[in-house]
């Protein structure tokens, strides 16, 4: 576990000197709400830190020490939980909305294919969310195998998006942080997305896969 969080940090770390090698003067330019591109940039990369700290903080403790369960009780634990990575979860889209909104027209694409593409992204995040709300299910989605044991023995899913891929949700649904620095023709929000898809996959190497190899065994294919 400690050598996981320790690779997690260190793959922080580069991609947020990547961040910083990458942010030039159109990446920063404008501003939104009297806040300058460059803060928004700053918000926008805070709130997926922010975010995966708090799943790695919630599973870990509820996993190993069943913390969150014995403090407010079953179900409450769960839907307390839920709701701060809902707010955490929107807040990564909303960030990125304005921060594209500040440093709106710097990539230079021209409208038609920009906004095609931002269609094009669209379709598998639409893809992605029936198959959750048909087959997966919201409450597995948010981790509840983290908190009940019963659902650690529900087969996994293969049927919708599942059938292309084991993990649906890190590969179509954070296309959904892309739409906005192509509605938008941004170039700070593109490379905020970018982060944010590169530093899901560190919470997934380093946090997710270890808990799915305890919870559903070395063997087992994680969700």
């Amino acid at each position: 576990m400690f050598q996981g969080q320790a690779l997690h940090y260190l793959l922080l770390a580069v991609l947020l000197a990547g961040v910083v090698a990458v942010a030039d003067a159109d990446v920063l330019a404008g501003q939104f709400l009297g806040l300058p591109t460059g803060d928004w940039l700053v918000i926008a990369i805070a709130v997926p830190i922010l975010h995966q700290f708090y799943v790695w903080l919630a599973w870990r403790s509820e996993l190993h020490h069943a913390w969150i369960s014995r403090t407010f009780g079953r179900p409450a634990g769960f839907r307390y939980y839920a709701v701060g990575f809902a707010i955490l979860f929107v807040s990564r889209l909303l960030t990125i909305i304005a921060l594209a909104l500040a440093n709106r027209n710097s990539l230079h694409l021209s409208p038609a294919l920009a906004r095609v593409l931002a269609f094009g992204l669209l379709l598998p995040v639409l893809y992605l969310s029936y198959s959750v709300v048909r087959f997966f299910g919201v409450e597995r989605a948010l981790g509840i195998d983290h908190f009940d044991a019963r659902y650690r023995t529900v087969p996994l899913v293969n049927a919708g998006i599942f059938r292309f891929t084991d993990n649906g949700m890190y590969m179509c649904g954070f296309l959904a942080l892309w739409i906005p620095s192509l509605l938008w023709r941004s170039r700070a929000a593109l490379l905020a997305a970018l982060f944010n898809h590169l530093y899901i996959w560190v919470h997934y190497y380093c946090t997710e896969l270890p808990d799915m190899r305890q919870i559903y065994g070395s063997a087992t294919k994680p969700k």
